[in-house]
């Protein structure tokens, strides 16, 4: 194979056909490069790690139900045997649109067409201490970490004998009322209904408490009134504290500070109370609507920009009837990767799009503990046991790889007869940031301490 390594440059095999770049290994661009299988184009793929994660399951790995080897895929093995297909483990530092390139920390690319397809972070909306002493759930690392703190937690709350710091370690908090948050509140109060006992018979069930926070009059706002009733219900059987029109104000890694100045003591905070799209440097600001997204025409083109184009959570096409653009849903990237496939290659070959992009609704759904579910689908609204079965089987069924398929299948039977999860295993201790406010004590503190030893020299 010729391989191509200019000066500076990332070494790419030659070829003479237009050359794709796709940022960002999601359910977007991932779609989008099997849309483009085989075709005369050149597929080369940036992303930072080396494997797709199933992100609806992430809070599965969190609370130790899923291991998290099986919601990743390797990406290399997931595109095995694309014949025009190149990856390159690397971080997108910076998109230089006037001269056709992509800067990484290995070098540049050249692109021919480029599709953004990075995704969204946790949105903090400026509170830096929450950040700094909190974790998201938008990445496999982020499940691993919730794993350990709170077996850790659980772990420091057996030995201490200070009751009030026992009761901080066992106050799980989670800011956010939306399908993660729902989604983790009901694992996180399963695993204290019929596992916390067997694993920790020091900790009376009475210790654990979970508390669910949302700053919205409801639970599951994107859904239907009914819906909301139906998780709120079956969260507080599950006797998880919901507090509603409730906004987190700070959080140092001790103390939850409300709005209206209430506080709680808990030693771990999960947050799930928003996102906002990410994109490398060198996007003009005119570009960049609510949210951190890219704004987009029908075509998931880049506005302004030539030849650049984005989809999944960055990409916003605004208009009349989406003020704030599509919804921030797998199926919506899934969709819209499958759609821009077919129109860059009628572009290259015609020179022009196929078809304008239109999201086809097929539904919400969350789960929100054993046998229990919310499904929306058109004015259809279905909640319990069967809406529980609709939910297993679509996110069963959408996991990337057979194998994958099976150990999560096989997982989620054994489960359902015993509840006995995957190993509950402190692998990776975690301990957050340290947070801001400790910073400012210490330093606060060293400072009297040398203004005192100043003095006494005096």
């Amino acid at each position: 194979m010729d391989l191509h390594n200019p000066k500076s440059g990332v070494c790419l095999p030659i070829s003479d056909l237009p050359r794709v770049v796709v940022i960002g290994a999601g359910f977007g661009g991932i779609n989008f490069i099997k849309k483009i299988r085989n075709k005369p184009v050149q597929i080369i793929l940036i992303d930072k790690n080396n494997f797709h994660q199933f992100q609806p399951l992430l809070y599965q790995v969190a609370i130790a139900g899923l291991e998290p080897d099986s919601i990743v895929t390797p990406i290399r093995k997931l595109f095995h045997g694309y014949n025009n297909f190149n990856f390159r483990m690397a971080e997108v530092i910076e998109i230089d649109h006037s001269n056709n390139k992509v800067i990484t920390n290995i070098g540049w690319v050249q692109y021919d067409y480029l599709v953004i397809a990075t995704g969204s972070v946790s949105n903090y909306y400026g509170l830096d201490n929450i950040e700094h002493s909190s974790v998201g759930l938008k990445d496999i690392r982020d499940s691993l970490d919730i794993r350990s703190w709170v077996l850790q937690n659980l772990e420091k709350a057996v030995i201490t004998c200070d009751d009030i710091e026992k009761d901080a370690l066992t106050n799980f908090v989670i800011v956010g009322g939306g399908p993660a948050g729902v989604e983790l509140a009901g694992a996180l109060a399963e695993f204290k209904k019929y596992l916390l006992h067997k694993d920790y018979p020091e900790l009376a069930k009475d210790w654990m408490r979970i508390y669910l926070i949302e700053a919205a009059d409801r639970l599951l706002n994107v859904m239907s009134p009914k819906s909301s009733n139906h998780a709120l219900k079956v969260l507080q059987k599950l006797d998880v504290t919901i507090l509603l029109n409730t906004a987190v104000k700070d959080y140092d890694g001790h103390t939850v500070l409300l709005a209206d100045s209430e506080t709680l003591k808990a030693r771990s905070l999960i947050w799930t109370a928003g996102v906002k799209g990410y994109f490398p440097k060198g996007i003009p600001d005119n570009i960049v609507v609510r949210g951190s997204r890219l704004k987009v025409d029908e075509y998931n083109k880049v506005q302004g920009l030539d030849n650049v184009y984005a989809i999944g959570d960055v990409a916003a096409q605004v208009s009349e009837d989406l003020p704030r653009g599509h919804p921030l849903l797998a199926p919506v990237a899934i969709q819209q990767g499958d759609q821009l496939g077919e129109n860059i290659m009628s572009l290259i070959k015609d020179g022009k799009y196929k078809k304008p992009f239109i999201y086809k609704d097929k539904g919400s759904m969350a789960t929100i503990g054993k046998n229990s579910a919310v499904v929306e689908v058109g004015k259809k609204q279905l909640s319990g046991w069967l809406a529980w079965v609709m939910w297993s089987t679509v996110h069963l069924f959408s996991i990337t790889g057979f194998k994958n398929r099976l150990i999560v299948g096989v997982n989620w039977m054994i489960r359902y007869i015993n509840y006995e999860k995957a190993n509950r295993l402190i692998i990776r201790p975690f301990e957050p940031d340290e947070n801001v406010l400790e910073k400012q004590d210490n330093l606060k503190r060293k400072a009297m301490d040398n203004s005192a030893l100043v003095a006494k020299s005096c």
